[in-house]
């Protein structure tokens, strides 16, 4: 190893510097601090030895000064040290070691560790020694630790060691581990870790306004710029030739940059310090090396630094590395998202479109079948089993929005009207069933609260639907909605209770309940058809509404569903929206763009019968020149599909909005499509449209969108 050595004279210097501090009173480990800066005033001979206390508390590794007689009291430790043994502060770390040497060496160990270094003192007075040895920490732990010493005789401060330490115990204990070396490896690998130890191998303090340098420890590299001794260089000159000698030319102007002067001083005017990471070339080998730069002149004014000069080729491999795995990672991802939401919305598309055919002839057919009671039953299991089909359907789409982060809505809704509405969606299985069912909501005091509606909706739906399809005829379903004490101003705390005496859950399966498609032996074998995705998908909701849910269940006897969410409030209910009435539809037009026959079909037939007029367009381009040219009576409502030939549903809809005529633009536009995911739904808003409705066609629910959205006929004036 290359003899590496310190100036004597600033070692005296800071050796006289810690007694200074001493004296008046300053604990060493704020020898750097600004109560200390005041003494320089008056002492400034002392600032070198004052700039590189400061900077040996900023190196990532241990560093200390002992005096080399009678207890080998410690006079200086950095903060690297206290970190190596797990303290807080200098006085716990004096408590553990009594502040001297020999308190920091494991006690078995002291004696062979004191007489190794006397040794190697006396065979060489100008080499670094070196020993590694056991630690005991603050929390009782062992560690290992490199000791890289020097030993000052001072003639006017005494004798002194000035000593690096490394923290080995990673590497010690791999090697404690792995199979006996060869003593040639060992020394190999001692000679390893004796080169990498030590953290910085050059130091070099600068002062920028006087454009100077002084080296405090010298490297294979940096001793060509200073001719192997420790005399005063020209700073720019010194980085100048650094860069033409040393540095990759392709990292040349990024190190020619961010070491001029000019940089560092706007750069540290920010910060305390930075680093560079840059290449050179070393024997023939490219090698990654770091420059950290520390402000070490006083606050607010930059002028004094200390650049520390370090191998980093492991770490900056690793870093490389990291960053590719995480970039691959990422367009991986966003491949995976893009497949999964085009697969998403094709299959919901197709799947729904034949579905809409079966509920609108099943409708159809019961309306005109009145003569006919055999006709209108076998219609209405019809209808039942594709409501069963499309709710798993719905199932199978909504579990994929799982761990989407699809984003809430903040929508103002009546919570007791959805759970009320909700309810009565599950009322002919209720019927079917003869179940005693009790809806409750006479201890909400605020109906009216802040909330995404529809995944609300969706929550109520589940836990019910789950109540009622699991409770044997004539058992009890009770849903119980109540309001608790506020959590803060302008909002309150809603729970919501679904019980039923249904064939419940045994504690086991309880567990695993909310899991993907789970479902227990004793609800399979009862015949009750489902995938188990409902409850996963209701945990869900909960969870993104940060609210909580909890389940009790006992075999044979029924559960208990409990949700509790926190929800802003309104004061005052918003306006019920304008509904056109049944009987003042006449002469209301509607344009229905629709590119499948069979579905413009039934549409038409159900628009008709409920006393509209409806013009059909096959494509959004057609349906686009259909409301230009349709003069100032214009349209009362246009129902858009969104996947169509020429032009989809969503390019029509912008298309209307920009049209010149007011009176055109701004006709009501719902869409009417199999596209029935949350990200579907939102496009449609942001292109333009008012609602959209998805297919299967819920008729009643159909009508009753299509009465609310229409234009009004303005009384007295006939149809718009």
């Amino acid at each position: 190893m290359r003899e590496q050595n310190w100036n004597r004279d600033l070692m005296e210097q800071i050796l006289t510097l810690l007694q200074f501090f001493q004296t008046n009173g300053i604990p060493f480990e704020r020898a750097a601090g600004p109560e200390a800066s005041e003494l320089l005033v008056e002492h400034p001979e002392m600032r070198a030895a004052f700039e590189m206390i400061r900077f040996m508390n900023e190196i990532p590794g241990g560093f200390m000064i002992y005096r080399a007689e009678g207890e080998e009291e410690i006079v200086y430790a950095n903060r690297g040290l206290l970190r190596m043994f797990r303290c807080d502060c200098w006085e716990q770390f004096r408590a553990l070691t009594g502040g001297s040497f020999r308190g920091i060496v494991h006690p078995e160990e002291l004696q062979a560790v004191e007489e190794n270094i006397k040794k190697q003192v006396y065979a060489s007075q100008f080499d670094l020694d070196y020993v590694g040895y056991r630690i005991i920490r603050s929390d009782g732990t062992v560690g290992w630790i490199e000791d890289y010493g020097h030993y000052v005789r001072g003639e006017s401060v005494g004798d002194f060691f000035y000593v690096f330490l490394g923290d080995a115990t990673e590497r010690r204990e791999r090697q404690i581990n792995e199979q006996a070396l060869s003593d040639q490896e060992q020394l190999r690998r001692l000679e390893v870790i004796k080169g990498l130890s030590i953290n910085y191998e050059s130091i070099l303090y600068g002062e920028l306004e006087r454009n100077r340098l002084l080296p405090y420890r010298l490297s294979c590299r940096t001793e060509r710029q200073f001719e192997e001794g420790f005399h005063m260089k020209e700073l720019r000159w010194y980085l100048a030739n650094y860069i033409e000698t040393w540095v990759h030319p392709e990292d040349r102007e990024l190190v020619r940059e961010q070491t001029s002067p000019e940089y560092m001083r706007r750069r540290l005017a920010a910060e305390e310090t930075y680093y560079l990471n840059y290449r050179v070339i070393y024997e023939n080998e490219l090698q990654y090396l770091q420059l950290r730069v520390v402000n070490v002149g006083e606050p607010g004014h930059v002028d004094q630094i200390v650049m520390g000069y370090r191998r980093v080729d492991e770490e900056l491999q690793r870093e490389i590395e990291q960053k590719q795995m995480l970039t691959d990672a990422l367009e991986s991802a966003n491949l995976a998202i893009v497949a999964k939401n085009e697969f998403l919305s094709n299959m919901s598309h197709n799947m729904r479109t034949p579905l809409n055919a079966i509920f609108g002839f099943a409708a159809l057919a019961k309306e005109k079948a009145h003569d006919s009671p055999s006709v209108v039953k076998y219609l209405e299991r019809l209808e039942a089993s594709s409501r069963q089909l499309l709710s798993l359907i719905d199932e199978v789409l909504e579990v994929t929005w799982i761990g989407s982060q699809d984003e809430m809505a903040e929508d103002e809704c009546d919570i007791c009207l959805i759970v009320r509405k909700t309810c009565d969606f599950q009322r002919p299985q209720i019927r079917d069933k003869n179940l005693d069912f009790t809806l409750d909501c006479g201890g909400v005091t605020h109906r009216m609260v802040r909330s995404d509606k529809e995944k609300l909706g969706r929550l109520v739906n589940y836990l019910v639907d789950n109540a009622v399809t699991y409770t044997n005829p004539g058992g009890q379903v009770l849903v119980t909605l109540t309001e608790g004490a506020a959590r803060n101003k302008g909002s309150q705390t809603y729970r919501l209770i679904v019980s039923d005496t249904g064939v419940g859950m045994s504690q086991e399966f309880l567990d695993r309940i909310f899991e993907p498609f789970a479902r227990e032996r004793n609800t399979t074998l009862s015949g009750v058809y489902g995938m188990g995705l409902g409850l996963t998908i209701a945990k869900y909701i909960v969870d993104r509404m940060g609210g909580s849910i909890q389940v009790d269940s006992t075999e044979g006897q029924g559960s208990i569903f409990t949700v509790t969410l926190q929800l802003r409030t309104e004061q005052d209910a918003p306006a019920a929206p304008a509904v056109v009435k049944p009987d003042e539809v006449a002469g209301l037009r509607i344009l229905l763009v629709e590119d499948n026959e069979l579905n413009r079909e039934i549409e038409t037939e159900i628009l008709q019968n409920g006393g509209f007029i409806v013009d059909v367009a096959e494509d959004g381009s057609i349906a686009v020149e259909k409301v230009k040219n349709s003069g100032p009576q214009g349209y009362d409502l246009v129902l858009m599909d969104i996947q169509m030939p020429v032009m989809d549903g969503w390019e029509a809809a912008r298309a209307i909005r920009e049209l010149e005529d007011p009176m055109l633009a701004t006709v009501p536009i719902v869409a009417l499509s199999a596209n029935a995911l949350v990200g579907d739904m939102r496009r449609s808003m942001e292109s333009g449209m008012d609602a959209h409705l998805t297919k299967p066609i819920d008729v009643a629910r159909f009508m009753e969108e299509v009465r609310r959205t229409v234009r009004r006929p303005v009384p007295g004036q006939g149809v718009l």
